[in-house]
């Protein structure tokens, strides 16, 4: 009776720990963190420099998707020494909004392709821009627009990912537009479908679309009891541990503040996953998709 009895406790004991498994421990991978000029404003802004590497630095956050309104804060980024220094990698991409004007016009606006060009020419202290975006489309018509088409086909040409804040009707008509209609593009889908499109339909997506990636800042129901992955939720990552992302979307100065809080987030549901998994969503699937090191 003695022994049967240490038996059913230690089973409940290892039960227990299992239910509330460690946080994530290992480095992140921020794959959509906004620079924008109110954070640092030149000279008097809130959040300079040194101010946001402390943050990505005591979060264990060591490479980053720097996307900014305008570029100029992706650059500072990348050309600073205290960047190096404080053990950050940038993956540079090209934004779309020089200003806030840009966010309803971009898909049609010949001069966004052109600085699009002019800033894929010039490159970055970090290297190359990797990506174009992040980008929004409010009416996933506006997909079709020339110069989302364009945008499209040029990032195929060139291997470089689309970080696209869109529905899922955008994604398709996205898709469409590159010569392999999506079967070679590297579209990273910015909250995995903000508009809280179900799990099934992601799954769909991702099965036609091969390289299509899903980045998981604002995602409506992603989250349920202590913080822990919803259950479908869960079983998609189960099923595409390769295919996730995780970012700050530091689109305004208040992500900024909560940047700490934002990291435990996912530090907690992280740790409610096999290590393996948790591993390749936090750090490894964006280190390979960049070759970050």
């Amino acid at each position: 009776m003695a022994m049967a009895w240490r038996a059913t406790a230690a089973a409940l004991l290892l039960a227990a720990g299992a239910a509330n498994a460690a946080d994530y421990t290992g480095p992140l991978f921020d794959a959509h963190l906004h620079y924008n000029d109110e954070a640092w404003d030149g000279r008097t802004g809130p959040h300079p420099l040194a101010d946001v590497l402390a943050r990505m630095q005591r979060n264990g956050v060591k490479a980053i998707v720097a996307n900014s309104r305008p570029n100029d804060g992706t650059l500072a980024l990348a050309s600073s020494p205290a960047t190096r220094q404080a053990g950050v990698a940038v993956v540079p991409f090209v934004r779309l909004y020089r200003n806030r004007a840009d966010y309803g016009s971009w898909f049609r606006d010949e001069s966004i392709y052109e600085m699009v060009l002019a800033e894929l020419a010039r490159g970055t202290a970090a290297g190359p821009f990797r990506g174009i975006g992040e980008f929004h489309l409010y009416d996933s018509a506006n997909a079709n627009g020339p110069v989302a088409r364009k945008l499209m086909q040029l990032a195929e040409d060139k291997g470089l990912a689309v970080l696209a804040h869109v529905d899922d009707v955008a994604i398709d008509l996205l898709m469409a537009h590159p010569a392999s209609r999506g079967q070679r593009t590297r579209l990273i889908w910015a909250h995995t479908g903000i508009g809280g499109v179900p799990a099934a339909r992601v799954d769909q997506l991702f099965a036609k679309y091969p390289l299509m990636m899903g980045e998981l800042s604002y995602r409506p129901g992603l989250t349920c009891d202590e913080g822990k992955l919803c259950p479908e939720w869960r079983a998609l990552v189960l099923k595409y541990p390769d295919r996730f992302l995780i970012g700050s979307d530091t689109w305004v100065n208040q992500r900024w503040q909560y940047y700490d809080d934002l990291m435990k987030g996912y530090r907690t549901w992280l740790g409610d996953l096999p290590p393996d998994v948790a591993r390749r969503i936090a750090w490894d699937n964006g280190a390979n998709l960049f070759g970050v090191k």
